[in-house]
């Protein structure tokens, strides 16, 4: 095995944490990539994992050297690609990764008309509003709406979403329509609680710039969009949701908007990539196709929502 290969074997099992996890993710036996990591161990000459039964962690100098390995493989597969045809088809399977919503409404309806443009591409398309491990996971990226707590990714910011409150006409005729902040304390809410982490999400507004929150009481919690959504439309409490998601149904006279003035943070998008590679042109075309399509369709430009 030559080194690269033994570089790119080392530093996804520091990634993955684990031996097992690397190998699956790189479609290799759990056996060799053991045995590659300790071939590697023995040509440097150093100790470069601590090992146990539940964890694989790097030491000091495995710290070092995978930092090492991420420059030198970067610089390979640069100088691979660097004669190659600027014209040539992107081609091969994407795999990548998208919300809930945005992925049904957004996303999968426009395919046909990328994989029109690039037919050498297969999308494998994962719709989920859990945050996936772009590395154990093998995603090339992925799209994240709101803060982000991955490190080591490259980022590339797509937009905001602005967010509008929004409740029933139904709840509205039962509980009436909040008008002031103070007004909250009588209300109901849809409590959303993140996939990710459990933890419900606060009432959420703007006042002279500054962020303020607030614990909303609500008979319902739910953990996904669609749920968010539908629970609100049903008439069980208010609800925070970025604009666009809602333009239907505010139109069919579903859902009213309320306290226009005192709307939450608009949600940043962004797209995220494995620092570790070399960007593949088929990810480069994906990107910029996805982010044009965003800006034609979520992101308003000039609008009430904004």
């Amino acid at each position: 095995m030559d080194r690269i290969d033994l570089f790119r074997i080392f530093t996804r099992v520091v990634e993955c944490s684990s031996f097992t996890r690397a190998a699956d993710t790189l479609g290799l036996p759990r056996s060799s990539v053991s045995a590659a990591v300790m071939e590697l161990e023995g040509r440097v000459g150093a100790r470069l994992l601590h090992r146990s039964t539940r964890k694989v962690s790097p030491t000091q100098d495995g710290t070092a050297f995978y930092d090492r390995c991420l420059r030198v493989i970067a610089d390979v597969e640069e100088t691979e690609s660097l004669f190659r045809q600027s014209d040539a088809k992107p081609s091969g399977k994407l795999r990548t990764d998208v919300p809930g919503r945005i992925g049904r409404l957004i996303i999968a309806p426009a395919l046909p008309s990328f994989l029109d443009q690039f037919p050498d591409i297969e999308v494998d398309l994962g719709v989920t509003d859990r945050a996936v491990n772009l590395v154990e996971d093998s995603v090339d990226c992925v799209l994240r709406v709101g803060p982000l707590v991955d490190s080591g990714l490259i980022a590339r910011p797509i937009g905001k979403l602005p967010l509008i409150n929004v409740a029933s006409p139904a709840y509205l005729s039962r509980h009436g329509t909040p008008q002031t902040l103070e007004d909250l304390g009588r209300h109901w809410a849809v409590n959303y609680a993140s996939p990710s982490t459990g933890r419900t999400e606060p009432w959420e507004w703007l006042e002279d710039g500054v962020l303020r929150s607030l614990p909303m009481r609500g008979r319902v919690t739910v953990n996904s969009a669609e749920a968010y959504i539908a629970c609100c439309v049903a008439g069980l409490g208010l609800i925070q949701n970025p604009a666009y998601d809602l333009r239907q149904h505010l139109e069919a006279g579903e859902l009213v908007e309320v306290m226009p003035d005192h709307r939450a943070e608009p949600l940043q998008m962004t797209l995220l990539y494995p620092h570790r590679r070399h960007l593949s042109r088929r990810v480069h075309v994906f990107a910029d196709w996805l982010q044009a399509l965003l800006e034609e369709t979520v992101i308003p430009r000039s609008s009430s929502f904004e």
